[in-house]
């Protein structure tokens, strides 16, 4: 995530608008699970839920196997579906693109879960209203990294300013290719992933871990 600003801005900095994103660079992940544990830990996400977690794949037959990563959450689409179709407008989606939920207007009637192509959305079985990744909004809006970032043990995550052409996330971008999920459906995903697998990729590979039923502790 790039500095604070310095005491003397331009009008043209003044003027530009900021939006976050996140870049995770397949080369850097090593599977570890630090940012699905940071993220629950930070967020109190319930036992059995997430809002990030690392999909893992196994390809090729003995001897010759690799296992794949593709670490997971919400995109905080530019062109969200979920802020189309939520009822009561507790969907919205705030300047810097950071998709928000409120949950002082959610009713948990989980539109919005059916309308994501990304199954990055879950039912907070306490609150009874839907809950996903913010980029840790609250942390952004202190000038902290995303708690997931600020965990990555390879830096595989980057966070930023992708309006700052100065910014990491932007040289980053600009010197590799980078790939989103799902981009023929035109949401405009911001998660972009350098070198992620193609069959990592395939939703049709792997399992949703919020839909998998985790017993609950007596």
């Amino acid at each position: 995530m790039s500095k604070s600003p310095s005491a003397h801005v331009s009008s043209a900095d003044e003027k530009r608008q900021v939006r976050f994103a996140m870049v995770i660079d397949l080369r850097r992940c090593v599977g570890c699970h630090s940012c699905s544990v940071a993220c629950k830990s930070e967020n109190e996400v319930p036992l059995g839920k997430f809002r990030s977690w690392v999909k893992v794949i196994e390809k090729g037959r003995y001897p010759d196997v690799s296992r794949q990563f593709l670490p997971s959450l919400c995109n905080n689409c530019a062109n969200a579906i979920c802020n189309r179709n939520c009822p009561v407008r507790a969907t919205y989606i705030r300047p810097d693109g950071i998709v928000k939920v409120d949950m002082h207007r959610c009713i948990g009637c989980m539109y919005c879960m059916a309308s994501c192509p990304y199954d990055v959305r879950y039912i907070n079985p306490l609150r009874k209203i839907v809950q996903k990744c913010f980029f840790c909004d609250h942390r952004v809006d202190k000038g902290l990294e995303p708690a997931c970032v600020e965990t990555c043990l390879g830096r595989a995550r980057i966070f930023g300013d992708i309006n700052d052409p100065n910014s990491e996330i932007t040289q980053l971008m600009a010197t590799n290719p980078v790939v989103t999920l799902k981009p023929e459906l035109g949401t405009e995903p911001h998660v972009f992933y350098i070198a992620a697998d193609y069959d990592a990729m395939d939703p049709t590979s792997g399992v949703d871990i919020n839909h998998i039923h985790f017993e609950e502790p007596y």
